[in-house]
């Protein structure tokens, strides 16, 4: 009778450790599945997406260290501050070359010549491109996953106020929207920068 019960107890801890080893199994097996999950998401996200993506998955559960959030997030934030600096840039001659802004300044006809709607279209779409480039990314993403936000909000703003002024360089009556245009831009671009900043600031704290 004492053999049998001592066969029964080996029996039930072979088993539990048996248990235990499985369910160790099946949790590495998870954390390597949210990780591969959380990287191939990445790949479909915009900038701000990926941001706040990336800050999830660099908690305990998500299976990423801190430090590699904080590096993604310090690149995010070096390229929306190029960005931004060099639409910042265009923007000045894309303001003094604007109907609306030398009328309110009182120039008149003083910064007027010969093709200058051409210039000033020239300039709003190296800005439209260049510095629209992340949110008419983020729209792409953000319609592809039946998730419209902020980046379908300001990507939406600034090709309408593109592709219409760019009409009426070429034709249609109106006025143009260049230097909103430019100047929502500009503060898109800072405000993202200055987003991507911080969180790479508490990332690496």
């Amino acid at each position: 009778m004492w053999y049998f019960e001592s066969t029964m107890q080996n029996n039930d801890k072979k088993h539990s450790g048996h248990d235990m080893l499985s369910e160790m199994r099946k949790s590495s097996s998870g954390n390597n599945m949210r990780v591969g999950k959380a990287r191939s998401t990445m790949k479909g996200l915009d900038h701000s997406s990926m941001g706040h993506a990336m800050a999830r998955a660099a908690t305990p559960s998500g299976g990423m260290d801190m430090k590699t959030s904080a590096h993604y997030h310090h690149d995010m934030a070096a390229d929306f501050r190029r960005r931004f600096w060099v639409c910042l840039a265009l923007t000045i001659p894309i303001l003094a070359l604007s109907p609306a802004i030398q009328g309110w300044l009182g120039f008149g006809d003083a910064l007027k010549f010969t093709g200058d709607s051409y210039v000033l279209f020239a300039l709003s779409t190296a800005v439209y491109v260049y510095g629209g480039f992340p949110f008419l990314k983020g729209i792409v993403n953000e319609i592809g996953t039946h998730r419209p936000g902020m980046m379908t909000l300001i990507a939406v703003a600034i090709t309408v106020a593109y592709v219409y002024s760019s009409a009426v360089v070429f034709g249609l009556p109106g006025s143009v929207f260049f230097w909103e245009l430019a100047t929502l831009i500009d503060v898109m671009l800072l405000g993202h920068w200055l987003e991507m900043k911080s969180v790479a600031a508490a990332s690496s704290a």
